[in-house]
């Protein structure tokens, strides 16, 4: 199956957070319970590094973008990672292709420092994070509940080689 690596467009807001539902549904990828509206969503996330990829069908099987980490002016080179795939495509080594992508952009775009928040139970997205140059910078114990329960959190960062 060949697969098309673009920018995210207005408009695609749509498949993103019918995607974005599935990882809140599975309980492994957010502390959200709730999905945003498009507009939300847009408000939440930079604008710039934000990549689709699509099927032969052109249908959005996955997603990547970046949010601030702060408002602070100090950190306007530090963003927070999310990546999620469609349930069906999950597995099958595409998300190096979208992260790799968003990692040369935000690198363009002056990120210094990407980082992601990853449930401890989450061994697929540890490991797929740390296959892609993110490094394990500390654990975060029972940061905040879901559904009722208390996780943990894995913080990992991945540093530009590129700015310093």
């Amino acid at each position: 199956m060949n697969y098309e690596l673009r920018e995210m467009l207005p408009g695609d807001e749509t498949r993103v957070l019918e995607i974005y539902r599935q990882g809140v549904d599975g309980g492994m990828a957010t502390f959200e319970t709730t999905i945003p509206t498009a507009e939300a969503w847009n408000m939440e996330y930079f604008n710039d590094c934000r990549w689709i990829l699509e099927n032969e069908n052109n249908e959005v099987v996955g997603w990547c973008a970046l949010k601030p980490v702060s408002k602070r002016e100090c950190y306007k080179g530090v963003a927070e990672v999310s990546i999620y795939f469609d349930n069906n495509y999950q597995g099958k080594g595409l998300g190096s292709v979208l992260l790799k992508k968003m990692i040369l952009d935000s690198e363009n775009h002056g990120f210094w420092t990407l980082q992601a928040n990853i449930f401890m139970e989450n061994e697929v997205s540890l490991k797929f994070h740390q296959k892609n140059g993110f490094r394990t910078v500390g654990i975060r114990k029972k940061l905040a509940k879901l559904n009722g329960q208390w996780k943990d959190i894995i913080l990992l960062e991945k540093r530009s080689e590129m700015i310093s």
